[in-house]
């Protein structure tokens, strides 16, 4: 029934904690709603990469949830490894555009000790499956629709493109965050300055 003239609306029921998630997750997503352009070379990525002492980096969020077969899987399940975590969505160009060289690397970089993790956004499981199946793609993704495994970027190096790719150090700590497409000649540096630390 359409309200009366002149009457107020009825304020919305909504607890500030819920207030605070939601306004987060849409920040989130907002700012992910573009993807990056697919054209850019070597040094434009370059551009888009974020380094991290040793001395100054933060834990990675606890990125955990099912995989695209319903499988759980948890970032603290690499600890002690390197691992390569890439945000990506099979409707997203750049994305589909990369996605050789990551699967290349994490078949190559795999016997030093270095693991591939996917989050899928913004898509359903089955319709992501559909394409790791259809490209081979051999390392797993956690299916996130919502976005909601991308939160605890924000008060590090937030994901504000897609694709993003984020190099974890062996104590689970961010240490590299590429923005836009991975070319394999900086993604295999970026992973290799990780690897090669001390201790």
């Amino acid at each position: 029934m359409p309200a009366r003239p002149g009457a107020r609306p009825r304020a919305a029921s909504t607890t500030p904690r819920r207030v605070l998630a939601l306004t987060l997750a849409a920040t989130t997503l907002a700012a992910m709603a573009g993807c990056g352009s697919p054209d850019l070379d070597d040094s434009a990525a370059a551009s888009g990469i974020t380094r991290v002492e040793p001395a100054d980096r933060k834990a990675a969020p606890a990125v955990k949830g099912d995989d695209l077969y319903g499988q759980p899987r948890a970032l603290e399940s690499y600890r002690g490894k390197v691992v390569v975590l890439n945000i990506w969505g099979s409707w997203c160009p750049p994305c589909r555009k990369e996605q050789p060289v990551l699967s290349k690397l994490a078949r190559e970089m795999k016997p030093a000790g270095v693991e591939f993790l996917g989050i899928a956004i913004r898509e359903g499981a089955p319709t992501s499956r559909a394409y790791v199946e259809a490209n081979d793609v051999p390392y797993p993704s956690i299916s996130d629709s919502g976005g909601q495994q991308l939160v605890g970027f924000t008060s590090s190096l937030p994901a504000v493109a897609v694709p993003t790719t984020y190099v974890i150090d062996r104590e689970g700590r961010v240490a590299t965050r590429l923005l836009d497409v991975a070319t394999e000649p900086t993604l295999r540096a970026l992973i290799d300055d990780v690897v090669n630390e001390s201790g």
